[in-house]
């Protein structure tokens, strides 16, 4: 059913459970119907896709043999498109709006990492290493970040400061996982379909002029350009296996954010055949922008060198609707809230030409965009 046009903050506001949005849509879903895990192996998100409702929301686990992966039916789901509210189930499940009264927060302490920092420089060695030896062309490695607070940390608060930095990414919170992913995996509308790979980083500048030239040398930088083609090639193979008119620009793009700059390739076509979204994730999670190539190796390397499980960062996350349709993005600038402890991520793509040093550095920037909204 519609409703009166709501304010996308105005349902923040009133503390859903879950929550996507992305500049043409907002979903907020209150209560539970149905919550489970999926499972491992190549047959969760079959399993995930088993149940049938309006609007359901999933977060899976990045290695598909850890359990974790979360599937969400709401009793209520809110959605904002298009200049519309339309309400997905029973509307007095809509709690009232808080009365806003911002708390008192100290500053959260860093509570350590898996791996210091002079660790995962090391582990950066040994895959340069192996990239010498061709047992390997691009590893993911990623590194988190622990804090603690005196107070629980406020998802909604989150998301809210996340909301106003970064409006153009894709926002989410389920079940403790918050975040603000800049990179689209798939999105499936009918037999439409889009994706976006996104390698390679730089900061941005401080004025337009030095903006544009950090932006041009990332452009021209042979490593950054390795690094983007190793992840968008296997995606435009895929993809192109399926959708025979898929086209995408002959040479990377820049995405700009607030705090820093990314090397993108977006995708788009039309699926030859019909598949649901969760059968298009199967095929390509996960991409070599977050796992590596190959891919197997890839994997096999990060289990044994980052000192950590991923849980669900990097894994898959976002919606899909009854007919097959839906959203889903890699969980990347994210953290998992537990009480008043966080626990934030950020990975790079290490390639021959990688300096450890400024790998360190960007990892660093990337952590940035959630210890902003942290704080």
């Amino acid at each position: 059913m519609t409703a009166d046009q709501l304010d996308p903050a105005e349902i923040l506001a009133r503390h859903p459970r879950v929550w996507w949005a992305s500049p043409t849509i907002t979903l907020a879903g209150f209560g539970s119907l149905a919550i489970f895990d999926p499972g491992t192996g190549d047959g969760r998100f079959e399993r995930a896709r088993a149940v049938s409702a309006p609007v359901t929301f999933a977060s899976f686990t990045f290695d598909g043999e850890a359990s974790g992966s979360l599937v969400i039916v709401p009793e209520l789901v809110v959605e904002v498109a298009d200049g519309e509210t339309t309400l997905h189930g029973d509307s007095s499940l809509m709690p009232p709006a808080p009365v806003a009264v911002p708390p008192e927060r100290d500053r959260p302490r860093f509570a350590g990492s898996s791996l210091p920092d002079h660790l995962w420089l090391e582990a950066i060695g040994s895959i340069l290493e192996m990239i010498e030896r061709r047992e390997v062309e691009k590893v993911v490695l990623a590194r988190d970040h622990a804090l603690w607070s005196k107070q629980r940390f406020d998802p909604h608060r989150i998301l809210a400061r996340l909301s106003d930095r970064f409006p153009d990414c894709f926002r989410f919170l389920i079940e403790g996982l918050v975040g603000a992913s800049p990179e689209l995996l798939i999105r499936k509308t009918a037999l439409a379909i889009e994706s976006v790979t996104l390698a390679g980083t730089a900061a941005r500048g401080l004025t337009n002029e030095d903006d544009e030239i950090l932006g041009k040398e990332m452009l021209s930088d042979p490593k950054a350009l390795t690094e983007h083609r190793l992840a968008a090639a296997p995606v435009g193979a895929i993809l192109r296996s399926i959708a025979s008119d898929l086209s995408h620009p002959a040479s990377p793009e820049l995405m700009r954010l607030a705090n820093v700059q990314h090397l993108a390739t977006p995708f788009s076509g039309h699926l030859d055949s019909d598949e649901h979204v969760l059968e298009l994730v199967a095929r390509l999670h996960p991409t070599p922008a977050v796992g590596g190539v190959p891919t197997a190796a890839a994997e096999g390397i990060i289990k044994d060198l980052e000192a950590m499980d991923r849980n669900r960062y990097a894994g898959p996350v976002g919606y899909f609707r009854a007919n097959g349709d839906g959203e889903i993005a890699i969980a990347l600038r994210c953290a998992e809230l537990s009480g008043a402890r966080a626990r934030l991520f950020a990975g790079n793509g290490i390639v021959e030409g990688s300096i450890p040093e400024d790998e360190l550095e960007e990892t660093r920037l990337k952590l940035a965009a959630m210890l902003s909204a942290l704080e």
